[in-house]
């Protein structure tokens, strides 16, 4: 942590949130820059004009009203102590992913420069907090104007666990996702096959000649998905399947019954 990073106010609420894409601290000159001066006063000079390049930068971002600052690159401990002063919150090496998906919630847009920023700029959020979760330090943004995700913190005592918790997690929120967006759905267990078995030996039944042998063929084939589940659960496939085959023929309230 820089210097002022603990005297930095670690909570707000309705605070302006300032996205930056830009370096916040004094950098050394590149090892083949070339600056020649004619007396001692003129590097002075260069130096304070490096001063105020910095400060400059920091009072535009303190003037725009600003409560939180994030940024992708680099924030030096001259603007961590500055903005502390000013009980601002700021953080640097944001990654670019996070900084985005920032921006999408609280309605801020990422700055690659600090002059001309106006209120339309900065976001908002109900409140903010940075938290310590373990050993780790989370920025909370809560209540967010145009937030349409969330964030869910996985922990555990051995990675594994929380890899497992992990995919868990995203099956569920797929098959969510997907339950949202297509209303139509296909029952599992097998009973959409024995289903479709069923519509077909039925048909078979209008149909003259060879044609017959081959539909029954195919929805016999169709009955290998639930006896396979079957077997798999160590069921008697042959039992499952007599009992699914007069279950689907009694009629349609029974056409979801499949392997549970």
């Amino acid at each position: 942590s820089y210097a002022g990073f603990e005297q930095q106010p670690k909570k707000f609420i309705n605070p302006k949130i300032c996205l930056l894409s830009l370096e916040l601290e004094l950098k050394a000159e590149k090892e083949n820059a070339e600056v020649r001066i004619e007396k001692p006063e003129d590097y002075q000079s260069i130096v304070d004009a490096e001063w105020t390049i910095i400060y400059e930068k920091l009072d535009l971002i303190v003037k725009s009203g600003a409560q939180v600052v994030l940024s992708k690159l680099p924030i030096g401990d001259l603007a961590t102590q500055y903005f502390a002063d000013r009980n601002i919150f700021c953080a640097g090496r944001v990654p670019e992913d996070d900084l985005k998906r920032t921006a999408k919630a609280t309605g801020a847009t990422i700055q690659v420069t600090v002059h001309g920023m106006t209120p339309a700029v900065l976001g908002t959020c109900g409140e903010f907090e940075e938290r310590q979760v373990g050993n780790d330090r989370y920025n909370l943004f809560i209540k967010c104007v145009k937030a349409k995700s969330a964030t869910i913190i996985l922990r555990g005592g051995a990675e594994q666990f929380i890899e497992e918790a992990d995919r868990s997690l995203n099956d569920a929120i797929m098959i969510v996702r997907r339950a949202t967006k297509c209303r139509a759905i296909v029952a599992g267990g097998g009973a959409i096959e024995m289903e479709l078995s069923r519509h077909l030996r039925e048909y078979s039944r209008n149909i003259l000649g060879k044609k017959q042998f081959i539909i029954n063929g195919y929805a016999k084939a169709l009955e290998v998905i639930p006896k396979c589940i079957s077997a798999n659960a160590g069921l008697d496939s042959t039992d499952i399947i007599n009992k699914l085959r007069k279950a689907h023929a009694e009629g349609e309230t029974n056409r979801w019954v499949g392997i549970n």
